[in-house]
């Protein structure tokens, strides 16, 4: 079923729209969920909880790129349950994926960090775009999907460390991006 066909159904507050939805991107969703949390519950119910967002956004939403869209959800909610479980307890997975990026964002603070978030996202996918397709690739697969350098490697047919130093420049050419444009000082 097309995207704008399950979007429809949620327009017409058809439920088949939720099963819709979880057989054409449930995986998707998943392995989201799964890269940050790292634990299969935690994972199930970030994606269930994706699923209820999404019935409570449409309408009067109505998202242009419904994979993208429904993976930002998955993303930041399972961004906000590794904050809570990491308040409880000390863990890998995010930690060490957001601990990459540190030097690279700067930290939102006051008043106008909505802003400054606008600005900071706005700027980063400029430098994405000027980026090569394989080093895209590599950066987005592991700070948006989280994947591990050992997956990405075997996506694009390279070794582990290839990616880990691409990674690194890439992050190094980020920083000065940010500097340039003033946002990172």
């Amino acid at each position: 079923m097309e995207d704008h066909e399950i979007i429809d159904l949620y327009w017409q507050r058809d439920q088949q729209a939720i099963h819709e939805t979880a057989g054409k991107y449930g995986g998707f969703l998943w392995n989201i969920a799964w890269n940050i949390l790292r634990s299969h519950g935690d994972a199930e119910e970030c994606v269930n909880d994706t699923y209820l967002r999404t019935w409570n956004a449409i309408p009067p939403a109505r998202p242009t790129a419904f994979r993208a869209w429904l993976g930002r959800i998955t993303r930041n909610l399972s961004l906000d349950r590794w904050k809570l479980g990491r308040a409880l307890r000390r863990g890998q997975g995010a930690e060490v994926l957001l601990g990459e990026l540190d030097e690279c964002i700067p930290a939102p603070s006051g008043l106008d960090s909505t802003l400054e978030d606008q600005e900071i996202a706005a700027s980063i996918s400029t430098f994405l775009r000027g980026l090569s397709r394989e080093n895209r690739v590599m950066f987005l697969r592991r700070y948006w999907y989280g994947d591990s350098l050992a997956s990405i490697a075997l996506r694009l047919g390279c070794g582990e460390g290839k990616v880990k130093s691409a990674l690194f420049r890439t992050r190094k050419a980020l920083r000065s991006h940010l500097e340039q444009e003033g946002i990172w000082i």
